[in-house]
């Protein structure tokens, strides 16, 4: 009988293994709604990007949804591990009303975006086109470009912001601590040995450390997805300059509707606090 358990317990352990990029990455082909829906005016982008076996070039749909404010801030969208960027489409026009140009990416295996399952190394690559892209094509200041990134996305938006210290600041919403800190949560995969066997690791309470620009750090009281306690604890790790909000009520996909006219004043307090700080 002990036998049969030893052997049960490493069956689920290497399946977990071999599999993790598919509990990870809840990816949807299909897009639901793009930014004509809600009258934006906006442009399909389409950006080539290596392959991760280095066989050749896949390319990256991105929306550009552009701003014609004069005070010529930009944002890289960095969606979380569901769905794709047909499901934020309502929340990326928060950010042009708050006079950003928005590039809304879909990382690879998603939407319309070529390639197969993505893996960490991946979405990180597919962030650093999208940087790329403004950049070296678009001619837009380093310092006049925010990150933003949602749960899995916030990883991607810190992972992204440690490499460009030149950027204007970082914004992270439902952002989690790191995958082996969301196992552990998880009732089916407590009981696993998770450090060992987790290869996906999405660190970001190591990598928040070595942040060089500003940081605003939202999360929902009533996220049953990722518990708030883990924003808290990157906000803890982050060098300033850094601000931290809860949203009383606000749930892992709705904070900016339930927190209303709160959550937009803090995203622009935030704006000009860290132009303050460049």
């Amino acid at each position: 009988m002990g036998g049969l358990t030893v052997a049960l317990y490493g069956s689920a352990c290497f399946y977990v293994w071999m599999n993790q990029t598919r509990f990870i990455f809840m990816r949807q082909r299909e897009i639901t709604q793009t930014p004509a829906d809600i009258d934006l005016v906006f442009e399909n982008v389409y950006l080539p990007v290596s392959a991760i076996n280095g066989d050749g070039i896949e390319h990256m749909h991105c929306w550009w949804i552009p701003n014609d404010d004069p005070t010529g801030r930009y944002l890289i969208y960095l969606h979380g591990s569901a769905f794709n960027i047909g499901a934020n489409v309502n929340h990326a026009r928060r950010f042009r009303n708050l006079g950003f140009s928005v590039l809304l990416i879909s990382y690879r295996g998603y939407g319309e975006s070529e390639g197969k399952f993505p893996t960490e190394a991946q979405v990180y690559a597919d962030a650093e086109a999208a940087w790329n892209y403004l950049v070296t094509q678009k001619g837009i200041h380093p310092g006049d470009i925010f990150i933003y990134g949602h749960s899995l996305g916030g990883a991607v938006a810190i992972n992204l912001a440690v490499w460009h210290p030149d950027a204007g600041g970082l914004i992270l919403e439902g952002a989690f601590t790191s995958i082996t800190d969301m196992g552990r949560q998880h009732q089916y995969y407590r009981f696993l040995p998770i450090d060992m066997i987790t290869h996906q690791r999405f660190d970001s309470i190591s990598t928040i450390t070595r942040l060089k620009i500003p940081v605003l750090i939202l999360h929902g009281t009533e996220d049953t997805v990722v518990p708030f306690k883990m924003s808290r604890r990157l906000y803890e790790k982050a060098p300033s300059p850094k601000k931290f909000k809860l949203i009383l009520g606000g749930g892992h996909n709705n904070s900016a509707r339930v927190g209303g006219a709160e959550y937009l004043n803090s995203v622009r307090e935030f704006i000009r606090f860290a132009q303050e700080k460049i």
